[in-house]
């Protein structure tokens, strides 16, 4: 059995033509993602003073010093947790006073699962340097260790979490942003910012880079986003 669908003396083309832009317009009315960006940027600025004076260091007579990133360890988890519950929130309640529906929960379930993966990472670091403490002779961790690192951290997980998102909008723009983003985290790129006045200041570059190209993706989605209204 067939059934014409085509009003009479419509043209297929233009009704086909009708449907592709109405989809567009609900995919562009589903996104949101300068908020994503934004409360991620806040959780990575709010993660500097803590890892400062949340860091022990251990310094030996030689000039050697050990540094223990506690106050960032116990930060990042409930951060990332709650941080990925407000992103939640805040898509199914702007894209349903926008009458559609939003596509989120996967990307927040990624993102909660990859905090896990990095939590579980730490305490497994945590046990394994403890009954294995590096010594003067131990060998440099190899490159592919230092990126697997990076990976695993905050504000990696932070970029694969948006990789999906990417994903579920499929918003090419915020693939673009998330490929320029992890080539930064993973490098990493400090743009030759240094600072080495202390342990706790070395890591300040990286963690203010990360932030505020965050906080610059935020901003650049919504003014985009303001622009297409």
């Amino acid at each position: 059995m067939t059934a014409d669908f085509v009003p009479a003396g419509g043209d297929p083309h233009r009704l086909l033509s009708e449907v592709r832009t109405l989809t567009r317009r609900v995919r562009a009315d589903q996104r949101v993602t300068w908020v994503a960006l934004l409360v991620l940027a806040v959780a990575t600025f709010v993660a500097i003073p803590i890892d400062w004076f949340g860091m022990r260091v251990d310094c030996v007579a030689d000039g050697a010093c050990k540094f223990n990133r506690l106050g960032s360890m116990f930060f990042w988890p409930p951060a990332l947790l709650l941080s990925y519950a407000v992103i939640a929130a805040a898509y199914v309640r702007i894209a349903r006073s926008r009458g559609v529906d939003a596509r989120v929960l996967p990307y927040a379930i990624t993102g909660a699962a990859l905090t896990c993966v990095f939590t579980a990472s730490w305490v497994w670091a945590r046990i394994y340097f403890a009954s294995h403490p590096p010594t003067p002779d131990t060998a440099p961790a190899a490159d592919w260790v230092l990126l697997l690192d990076r990976l695993v951290a905050p504000a990696g997980t932070i970029g694969v979490a948006l990789l999906v998102l990417a994903r579920l909008e499929r918003n090419l723009a915020l693939l673009a942003f998330t490929l320029a983003y992890l080539a930064i985290v993973l490098i990493p790129v400090t743009f030759g910012w240094q600072m080495h006045t202390s342990v706790q200041a070395s890591f300040v570059p990286e963690q203010v880079i990360s932030g505020v190209v965050l906080a610059l993706g935020a901003a650049g989605f919504a003014l985009a986003r303001r622009r297409q209204r």
